[in-house]
């Protein structure tokens, strides 16, 4: 989205409404009775002292951030207490940039607060912080408290208590459980001095100078050193999200399967995106793990191939023609039908009324040629200026490439925007009504959602019907660092809707044709295992067929250090049941921080 890196930024706004710091250098001490760092946190998430006015708080700085606009200091006190779930850290919010140092010893009187990162709406926990400092420098110069070591032994194996029913699900109220609970674990440590020590990077490095790394390198992990997200229930424990108190150019380009050696340090901060973060004074050295991006095996004269790719907005303006090119020539070794998602309008995301994608499709087709694979056909169906979703102006479908020495497409009175095809029985074998045509545009399902694309191909005599699929996106759901446990998942409302339209539109095609071959692939937006999986797989008449893989090779993207699948090809029984069935997820940009789309492109092979 246009506005991502500004939205990063906003996002670490801590208290916008809060005032300025004022800073006073004094040499005489805080308050032996004073209120304790240990006491403002307390042992659940909400503060007791939220709300109130606190006076002479005593610590040392541990990090101060001087950037952005989340400006301010953590501060930790060196006399720790006895108790467990009592963090003996905090975050001063100063909102310009603070008069302090590391090492500073400081005494600080404000508002205690519990600003909830990305609003209370997002559902997210609240980060316990002190506002409308008074900041006292008593000395400089001082120790700062040893880092707390965030391993593979201290960090529980459960994830997260299940919440107060009497609170719509919320943990805030809930004692924290340390020993229990990994996110108890770490809300324990919110605002102290943490380390990590020789990493495994399983969330490459990205533009707003974040990665994502893990403390339990065997937790589910992947052949390629990430950590595979297989079920709710398994939410993998050991993610932790690190950023940098330093240079932005001085943040590591990490690949998932490379490690940051030695110590990773510095406070424990919670975010919008991702939770808790640890923010870094020290980073460790990189080493890298070897993860090279996959070339999967060229089909056969028998076998068929077919791909889903999702390029991510690509608009006439992109640099990113030959390199998508490049990714579909040798990686994906030129399949015969390629179903394409994010396919922008002719000028990309200029709101101007262009809906027509051709300048976009015909410079992909020509950057394949030049990169020495065939001069590829292609099939789609404009959309309705504004009516799909996606980036403002954009006008995103899905449109099929296929190569016409290999497979023809059959066209039947090309249908539009707003037309629904169906299904016919010719000569005793199911036709379409429309090809290319749009799966029951009209339905509420695809309310401000990309449009199902159907079309027939033929491969050696054999007709296979493709439906090409971008469901709605996860937006608006709680994330697994949420205050509510388990979190609301709302956007599998729409999905839902979307999978039983295009599970209801294959049994069609299989009630006039019992053994026809049916491929339903594209951004599906959802897991495997989900609730969207299951209702697309209804009645046996579609099978994802990234479950033929290994678990720990069932992933096409990695969000917040979780490798998981949201890109899947769908068969019908015929299909599954042929016996020559081959499926690749293909490894080219969800693991690195170059990447040209956030998506693995899928691929399937089969013989009809």
């Amino acid at each position: 989205m246009a506005s991502k890196s500004s939205a990063r930024l906003a996002a670490l706004t801590v208290a916008a409404v809060c005032s300025a710091a004022s800073t006073v250098v004094l040499t005489s001490p805080a308050h032996a009775d004073s209120v304790r760092i240990h006491d403002i946190q307390g042992t659940t998430r909400l503060s007791p002292y939220a709300g109130k006015q606190v006076a002479d708080v005593a610590g040392i700085v541990t990090g101060v951030r001087g950037y952005g606009s989340s400006r301010g200091f953590w501060m930790q006190d060196p006399r720790p207490d006895a108790d467990p779930a009592t963090s003996e850290g905090v975050f001063v919010f100063t909102g310009s940039t603070p008069k302090v140092a590391v090492g500073d010893a400081v005494t600080v009187s404000g508002t205690v607060s519990e600003f909830v990162p990305g609003g209370t709406s997002s559902g997210n926990q609240s980060l316990t912080e002190i506002t409308r400092p008074t900041v006292t420098v008593v000395s400089g110069g001082n120790p700062v408290p040893a880092a707390t070591t965030v391993s593979a032994g201290s960090v529980p194996d459960a994830y997260a208590p299940e919440g107060d029913p009497a609170a719509n699900g919320s943990v805030n109220a809930l004692p924290l459980r340390p020993d229990r609970y990994a996110l108890d674990h770490y809300e324990s440590l919110e605002g102290m001095n943490v380390q990590v020590l020789d990493a495994r990077v399983v969330g490459a490095s990205d533009p707003y100078t974040e990665l994502w790394v893990t403390v339990k390198p065997s937790e589910n992990a992947s052949g390629r050193g990430g950590t595979v997200y297989g079920s709710y229930d398994a939410q993998n424990t050991g993610r932790l999200q690190i950023q940098s108190l330093g240079k932005p150019a001085d943040f590591p380009r990490a690949t998932v399967g490379d490690t940051l050696t030695g110590t990773t340090a510095g406070p424990l901060d919670y975010n919008q995106f991702g939770g808790y973060t640890l923010v870094a004074g020290e980073i460790g050295a990189l080493r890298s793990g070897g993860t090279e991006r996959e070339t999967t095996r060229a089909q056969d004269e028998r076998e068929l191939a077919v791909a889903t790719y999702n390029v991510e907005n690509l608009d006439p303006s992109d640099g990113t023609f030959a390199a998508h090119a490049e990714a579909i020539v040798r990686h994906l070794q030129s399949p015969d039908v390629v179903s394409l998602e994010e396919i922008q309008d002719n000028s990309g995301a200029k709101d101007d009324g262009t809906v027509a994608a051709d300048v976009t499709v015909g410079k992909l087709i020509d950057a394949i040629v030049a990169a020495g694979g065939p001069r590829y056909e292609w099939r789609g169906i404009d959309p309705v200026d504004g009516a799909d979703g996606g980036q403002p102006g954009g006008n995103i479908r899905q449109a099929f490439l296929f190569n016409p020495e290999r497979v023809s497409f059959t066209d039947r009175e090309a249908g539009d925007a707003t037309t629904a095809t169906g299904v016919a029985k010719v000569r005793g074998k199911a036709a379409l009504t429309h090809s290319p045509g749009r799966v029951d545009p009209a339905a509420p399902a695809w309310e401000d959602s990309r449009k199902p694309l159907a079309g027939e191909f033929v491969f050696r005599g054999r007709t296979v019907f493709v439906i090409a699929n971008h469901f709605s996106s996860k937006g608006g759901d709680q994330g697994l660092t949420s205050q509510y446990q388990p979190p609301a998942r709302v956007s599998e409302t729409q999905r839902h809707l979307q999978a039983t339209a295009v599970n209801t539109f294959v049994k069609e095609i299989l009630a006039a044709q019992k053994n026809a071959d049916v491929i339903a692939l594209g951004d599906i937006n959802d897991f495997e295992f989900s609730g969207t999986a299951r209702l697309l797989e209804d009645g046996g008449a579609l099978w994802s067929a990234v479950k033929s893989l290994p678990r720990e090779e069932r992933y096409s993207y990695v969000y917040q250090g979780n490798s998981q699948v949201l890109d899947q090809i769908l068969v019908s029984p015929s299909i599954r049941h042929g016996g020559h069935l081959s499926y690749d997820s293909v490894h080219i940009n969800a693991e690195f921080p170059d990447q040209i789309s956030d998506h693995d492109p899928q691929v399937l092979r089969f013989r009809p």
